[in-house]
């Protein structure tokens, strides 16, 4: 630890992401990302590219790119908010809302960046347990708040909360709620709807998963226009240009090309199924996932067991030892080839 640190980066316990070794060519079924390239229709674009343009800053405001997406939603692009990643979207929103008085709600088993977050900005939380199938606990949040997050579906178990809890929370909060989209696409409904009914609503969703992009970096929220203010305030206070000229012109074919983005959904959910067909065959107990991934926990090995014994064979899964789900793997859905190379290992180690 450095002397020159301050007391805040002292007490930070700053978030791990997937394990990403270098010492073998691994199948990696640990960080959901998607397995298919992006649309053919996209990588053109990028190919076309005006490379000559890479000397100017890009568009401070995204406006072509934020009308896209509005024309997709059904919303206005005052409605519409660009970041970095999603992560950097949900980092300017704890910013711009959560710093209360009272309380964040968040799940306590949930996507681990919340309390992350939480220590980085001194934003007081509380994290609630999950119902004993692990769905979320709507009533939980009915306690005195300054402010809501969830992802739906959840992380890392994969449930999904229907849209009809997702409007009985924002309903009872008089707190900005956020709902962390990130794996909508695979079998889920959108509460951006929602936004249009609740001003304290906001809606985050990612390039990253559903459209292949994750290395471009873009993430978005709908809101309420008066929430997309407060994060255009954070956002200029600390970076006026976030999204670079390259990434604007991918997202933008991406959300012009609806078909590649449909099949290449399709695909996962297709390949989803079947995952959780063949691990059950092998005496896993896989949650009922609407994302990307499965979280299955077997019968009689335990959970570090296997994964220690795949990541020897050469296929890397999130292992997560906290306390409830210590016994379960979350698996990245791959295409059908890692798929099956996958369950391949398992019967061999199981």
């Amino acid at each position: 630890m450095s002397k020159y640190w301050t007391d805040l980066v002292h007490q930070l316990d700053p978030y791990t992401p997937g394990e990403q070794p270098q010492d073998q060519q691994y199948i990696k079924l640990n960080t959901n990302e998607n397995p298919y390239p992006p649309a053919p229709s996209v990588l053109r674009a990028i190919d076309d590219f005006d490379k000559t343009r890479l000397r100017l800053y890009p568009d401070p405001e995204s406006t072509e790119l934020r009308a896209a997406l509005a024309n997709r939603h059904g919303v206005n692009p005052a409605n519409v908010f660009l970041g970095n990643g999603s992560d950097e979207v949900l980092a300017h929103s704890f910013q711009a809302f959560f710093k209360q008085d009272k309380p964040l709600l968040f799940p306590e088993i949930s996507y681990s960046f919340y309390p992350v977050y939480c220590g980085l900005y001194q934003i007081d939380f509380k994290a609630l347990p999950l119902a004993d199938d692990f769905s979320i606990d709507i009533d939980a949040f009915k306690m005195d708040h300054g402010g809501i997050i969830f992802p739906n579906p959840n992380a890392p178990t994969g449930l999904l909360m229907p849209l009809q809890q997702v409007e009985a929370v924002c309903r009872h909060s008089d707190s900005v709620v956020i709902v962390d989209e990130a794996y909508i696409d695979f079998g889920g409904e959108s509460a951006v709807a929602l936004t249009q009914r609740y001003d304290n609503l906001l809606v985050i969703q990612t390039f990253s998963k559903s459209r292949s992009l994750a290395g471009i970096r873009l993430g978005y929220a709908i809101g309420h226009s008066d929430l997309i203010d407060a994060l255009n305030r954070v956002k200029n206070s600390f970076n006026s240009y976030p999204i670079d000229a390259l990434a604007q012109t991918a997202a933008l074919a991406s959300i012009a090309d609806d078909e590649a983005f449909r099949s290449g959904c399709a695909k996962i959910i297709h390949t989803r199924d079947a995952l959780t067909r063949q691990l059950s065959a092998l005496d896993f107990r896989v949650l009922p996932s609407s994302a990307n991934f499965v979280f299955a926990e077997h019968a009689t090995r335990a959970a570090e067991e296997i994964y220690l014994a795949l990541k020897k064979k050469g296929v890397l899964v999130r292992f997560f030892k906290q306390p409830r789900i210590d016994n379960f793997l979350r698996i990245t859905v791959g295409d059908d080839a890692e798929i099956s190379q996958l369950i391949t290992r398992l019967k061999t180690i199981l």
